[in-house]
């Protein structure tokens, strides 16, 4: 699903993150890590949005050094605290997605009422609260057919009812349309709460694979 070759991020002389060469299966991924570990960079860069060394591949084919836009339509990130312009509605938001990422009919107005999103959404996203910016996000990821979806700090700013249908959109889109996901905490995932396939380590500068 998703290979690193030769991945190297750094922020000037500090090296950031290395990851030699790893391969990942299809599947759920709880990232784990401390506060600075790295894991919001990891994210990122896999996301398209930081630049580092070496290159990453979906499907075993696809770079996102040498296919950028396949790339980017196949990958959908969802920022632990997300910025988005103050003067654009929710739905203007949900508008462009849908356009950028292809999204079937009535996929962005499913996900609007299953998280009850009706009364905001219309809003500008400068009077959001930061569950309404969170659960704006969290829907633009879902957004189109990606094969991978990134989710940082999901169990952040939102309640726990809306942590419950965030989980059920997880499972759907990965028993239904096979999609797999990265998610990324200092948190504890609940026992159960997903099917998760494995757990990864943020440490010492480094991407490793724990179970």
């Amino acid at each position: 699903m998703l290979k690193f070759q030769n991945f190297t991020k750094s922020y000037g002389n500090y090296p950031a993150l290395k990851i030699k060469n790893l391969q990942l299966q299809a599947g759920i991924y709880w990232i784990k890590g401390v506060n600075g570990s790295g894991k919001s960079t990891l994210l990122k860069s896999i996301a398209g949005i930081l630049a580092f060394n070496g290159d990453i591949l979906i499907d075993n084919s696809i770079s996102i050094k040498k296919q950028p836009v396949a790339y980017r339509k196949l990958v959908n990130f969802a920022e632990a605290e997300p910025v988005f312009p103050d003067f654009l509605t929710g739905t203007e938001m949900i508008a462009l997605f849908t356009d950028a990422k292809e999204a079937p009919i009535g996929q962005a107005e499913q996900y609007i009422k299953s998280m009850g999103m009706q009364n905001f959404v219309g809003r500008p996203v400068g009077t959001y609260s930061s569950g309404m910016m969170k659960k704006l996000s969290l829907l633009l990821a879902f957004l189109g057919k990606p094969k991978l979806i990134l989710l940082d700090e999901p169990l952040i700013t939102i309640d726990t009812a809306s942590l419950a249908i965030l989980n059920t959109w997880i499972r759907e889109r990965h028993e239904q349309e096979g999609t797999s996901f990265l998610l990324s905490s200092h948190q504890i995932l609940e026992d159960g709460s997903l099917p998760v396939s494995g757990e990864l380590l943020v440490e010492a500068q480094t991407l490793k694979v724990i179970s």
